[in-house]
């Protein structure tokens, strides 16, 4: 099982933690989430890894430079 990191916006892996015992790691920070915001930014693949959605550099720069993105979940097809 690995711990994959992608953008939820533009789709790109942004890294890939091998190590199952990072999951349960405060290092990672997961444990600080809510509830609901595990729900929204952890899912559970099919294939056994976990899938960390959360914004790259590059599009939290778009956001900033147009607000109006905020309200759509992904602009970038």
């Amino acid at each position: 099982m690995a711990i994959r990191y992608y953008c939820r916006h533009c789709g790109t892996s942004l890294g890939t933690f091998e190590d199952e015992q990072l999951l349960v790691s405060p290092q990672l920070g997961l444990n600080e989430l809510s509830d609901e915001e595990q729900q929204q930014i952890i899912h559970y693949g099919s294939d056994g890894n976990v899938h960390v959605r959360v914004t790259c550099e590059h599009c939290e720069e778009a956001l900033e430079n147009n607000p109006d993105f905020y309200m759509l979940d992904r602009w970038i097809q």
